[in-house]
């Protein structure tokens, strides 16, 4: 028989053998099950809990050590991304949301995505003026520091590109929910409404739609009627608290609540009052939808009504094994608030209702909980929207028969992800 350790009289028991000690004491006692959360039970110790760690020991960065505070290094993978192959260069082209990591309805300034057709124009907020002509009684031209003395107003809006799911219209084909609906935004803009700005200049009577003009080298510029510009546009210079980021059109942009997201000209320069659309590329060649009998559907402005689940999806993979599982996605519609969302799990044969958590605000996302056991059967997930003006979110399969094949703006078609039995998801198309 082996001889019994004495104990040392004078042992003075370390932070990391305490905390040994008192889990073997608690593993053998029964402990409460916390939903999703594991029991501590007699084995090995976990070092994550028995060992110190250099935060538990030093202390860190001082105040001043990010100025301008920035994630955590741990959370360096949350980024915006672009697929290298969708466009000829990067000066022309787009990159994504990370949908998938977000939670809540605000994306963060850094992380909304961008859209480009000539780069990012720096532009000194002190030499920069937009101007208002056209059918006006009187012309003018503001500062920003003009601009900033207007009454302002605090807005909570998306913003969605056209083309955003327009790589899905004839079949799944980008395996991740930041690609696939990663163009779109949601934040909070401070600005001017724009008919305050046109009340000053007066419009004359002949004027029914303004030119929005941006200072980009691309010069672009979109038609809007004078209906819209007079009820909510806005002109903003702040988002989310801060200034507008340069990539977003800093000092300024124009919003347009609703309508797809070409139409908010970012670094704004001028509106000009018009009798007619001005029938520009991006509104003849460019943001039209070709129909099945060769036609091309044109100034198709709101956004309609749609719906994804961020979580799963194939970049966010369920890791937990079976058991207590929350599936969660956004859904939006340029038509007003979102009145339900339903979530399936066999593919569209059976729906159930999600709890919507957080503001229900008019052209805003709203976020959708569905939680349930899962047990590690394989599922069809699939989400879809209603809004408050009853449109109902399509199939792909019934946006096809309405507009053909050939179509690549304004896809809000029910998006379907496969998830496995070891928590991967695919992106597929069952309908």
């Amino acid at each position: 028989m082996s001889k019994q350790p004495q104990k040392d009289k004078n042992f003075v028991p370390s932070r990391r053998s305490f905390l040994q000690g008192g889990l073997t004491a608690a593993g053998g006692a029964a402990v409460a099950a916390i939903a999703g959360g594991a029991a501590l039970a007699a084995g090995p110790p976990d070092p994550a809990i028995t060992e110190l760690k250099d935060w538990n020991q030093y202390s860190g960065p001082g105040v001043d050590a990010a100025p301008y505070g920035v994630p955590s290094p741990f959370e360096a993978h949350v980024v915006r991304r672009d697929v290298p192959w969708l466009t000829a260069d990067p000066i022309s082209s787009i990159n994504f949301t990370p949908l998938h990591e977000l939670d809540g309805i605000i994306t963060p300034n850094g992380l909304c995505f961008e859209r480009h057709h000539s780069g990012v124009a720096e532009v000194d907020p002190a030499e920069h003026r937009l101007m208002i002509n056209g059918l006006v009684d009187k012309p003018l031209v503001f500062t920003m520091q003009d601009l900033m003395r207007f009454p302002r107003e605090n807005r909570v809006y998306f913003l969605e590109c056209a083309a955003n799911s327009g790589m899905e219209w004839r079949g799944a084909q980008l395996n991740g929910c930041q690609f696939t609906h990663g163009m779109l935004h949601n934040v909070m803009y401070t600005g001017v409404r724009l008919r305050t700005l046109l009340e000053e200049a007066g419009v004359k009577p002949a004027g029914k739609w303004i030119l929005a003009e941006g200072a980009d080298a691309s010069g672009m510029g979109r038609s809007i009627p004078i209906e819209k510009a007079l009820d909510d546009c806005l002109v903003a210079f702040k988002m989310n608290g801060e200034a507008l980021r340069p990539e977003q059109g800093y000092p300024v942009r124009l919003c347009v609540p609703g309508w797809e997201g070409n139409m908010w000209v970012k670094w704004l320069r001028r509106i000009e009052v018009g009798d007619k659309p001005w029938q520009l590329r991006e509104e003849t060649s460019k943001y039209t939808d070709l129909m099945p009998d060769g036609r091309a559907r044109r100034f198709t402005w709101a956004m309609d009504v749609k719906s994804v689940i961020t979580n799963p999806s194939p970049q966010a993979p369920i890791t937990h094994g079976r058991g207590h599982t929350i599936i969660t996605g956004v859904a939006w519609s340029g038509h007003g608030k979102i009145k339900r969302v339903d979530v399936s799990i066999d593919g569209g044969r059976n729906w159930q209702h999600a709890r919507i958590d957080g503001p229900s605000l008019s052209r805003s996302l709203h976020r959708f909980y569905y939680e349930f056991s899962w047990d590690g059967s394989p599922l069809y997930l699939q989400s879809r929207a209603i809004d408050e003006q009853g449109y109902v979110q399509p199939t792909k399969d019934a946006l096809r028969a309405a507009r053909g094949d050939n179509s690549i703006y304004h896809n809000n078609g029910i998006q379907t992800w496969y998830l496995k039995s070891n928590g991967e998801a695919e992106n597929v198309e069952v309908s």
